[in-house]
Protein backbone atom coordinates (compact mmCIF):
# COMPACT_ATOMS: atom_id res chain seq x y z
CA UNK A 1 0.00 0.00 0.00
CA UNK A 2 1.52 3.74 -0.92
CA UNK A 3 -0.46 6.17 0.96
CA UNK A 4 0.81 8.98 2.44
CA UNK A 5 -0.90 11.92 4.96
CA UNK A 6 0.99 15.51 5.08
CA UNK A 7 0.55 18.36 7.22
CA UNK A 8 2.29 21.60 6.89
CA UNK A 9 2.54 24.89 5.00
CA UNK A 10 2.78 25.89 1.92
CA UNK A 11 6.42 27.08 1.02
CA UNK A 12 5.35 29.43 -1.82
CA UNK A 13 2.08 30.66 -3.55
CA UNK A 14 0.96 27.56 -5.53
CA UNK A 15 1.48 27.03 -9.20
CA UNK A 16 -1.38 26.52 -11.21
CA UNK A 17 -1.37 24.89 -15.12
CA UNK A 18 -3.31 23.33 -17.75
CA UNK A 19 -2.05 20.51 -19.60
CA UNK A 20 -2.63 20.14 -23.67
CA UNK A 21 -5.47 17.70 -22.66
CA UNK A 22 -7.00 20.88 -20.60
CA UNK A 23 -6.86 19.44 -16.87
CA UNK A 24 -5.56 21.48 -14.33
CA UNK A 25 -2.26 21.15 -12.48
CA UNK A 26 -1.22 22.26 -9.17
CA UNK A 27 2.58 21.98 -8.24
CA UNK A 28 3.16 23.08 -4.52
CA UNK A 29 5.44 22.64 -1.65
CA UNK A 30 4.77 21.73 2.10
CA UNK A 31 6.95 22.17 5.07
CA UNK A 32 6.44 19.43 7.21
CA UNK A 33 7.15 19.09 10.64
CA UNK A 34 9.59 16.07 11.67
CA UNK A 35 7.32 14.38 14.45
CA UNK A 36 10.52 12.87 16.43
CA UNK A 37 13.37 15.50 16.16
CA UNK A 38 14.14 17.33 19.27
CA UNK A 39 15.01 20.36 16.86
CA UNK A 40 12.38 22.09 14.86
CA UNK A 41 13.47 20.62 11.59
CA UNK A 42 11.22 20.82 8.84
CA UNK A 43 10.78 17.98 5.04
CA UNK A 44 10.21 20.44 2.08
CA UNK A 45 7.75 18.07 0.19
CA UNK A 46 6.97 18.95 -3.52
CA UNK A 47 3.45 17.98 -4.37
CA UNK A 48 1.09 17.82 -6.72
CA UNK A 49 -2.70 18.13 -6.83
CA UNK A 50 -5.30 17.65 -9.93
CA UNK A 51 -8.26 18.59 -11.50
CA UNK A 52 -11.46 20.04 -9.27
CA UNK A 53 -8.85 19.62 -6.42
CA UNK A 54 -5.89 20.95 -7.93
CA UNK A 55 -8.25 24.04 -8.56
CA UNK A 56 -9.97 24.00 -5.22
CA UNK A 57 -6.27 24.49 -3.57
CA UNK A 58 -5.21 27.37 -5.63
CA UNK A 59 -8.46 29.15 -5.20
CA UNK A 60 -8.14 28.87 -1.13
CA UNK A 61 -4.78 28.34 -0.31
CA UNK A 62 -1.37 30.78 -0.19
CA UNK A 63 1.94 30.85 0.85
CA UNK A 64 1.92 29.98 4.70
CA UNK A 65 -1.38 28.26 4.83
CA UNK A 66 -1.62 24.74 7.05
CA UNK A 67 -3.04 22.49 4.39
CA UNK A 68 -3.50 19.05 5.65
CA UNK A 69 -3.47 16.26 2.74
CA UNK A 70 -3.10 12.69 1.68
CA UNK A 71 -1.70 10.92 -1.46
CA UNK A 72 0.86 8.41 -2.67
CA UNK A 73 4.09 8.77 -3.02
CA UNK A 74 6.19 8.44 -6.60
CA UNK A 75 9.72 8.42 -7.78
CA UNK A 76 11.34 8.94 -11.08
CA UNK A 77 14.94 8.46 -12.34
CA UNK A 78 16.59 10.76 -14.68
CA UNK A 79 19.75 11.86 -16.27
CA UNK A 80 20.30 15.56 -15.97
CA UNK A 81 22.19 17.30 -18.60
CA UNK A 82 25.59 16.79 -16.99
CA UNK A 83 25.22 13.20 -17.22
CA UNK A 84 24.41 12.80 -13.03
CA UNK A 85 21.93 10.07 -12.37
CA UNK A 86 19.21 11.66 -10.45
CA UNK A 87 16.35 10.94 -8.57
CA UNK A 88 12.85 12.96 -8.23
CA UNK A 89 10.13 11.81 -5.56
CA UNK A 90 7.04 13.91 -5.04
CA UNK A 91 3.15 13.48 -3.14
Amino acid sequence: MNKIELIGRLVADPELSVTADGLEMLKFRLAVHRAKSKEKTADFIPCKAWGKTAAFISGYFGKGDMLALDGSLQSWRYVDGEGHARHLYEV
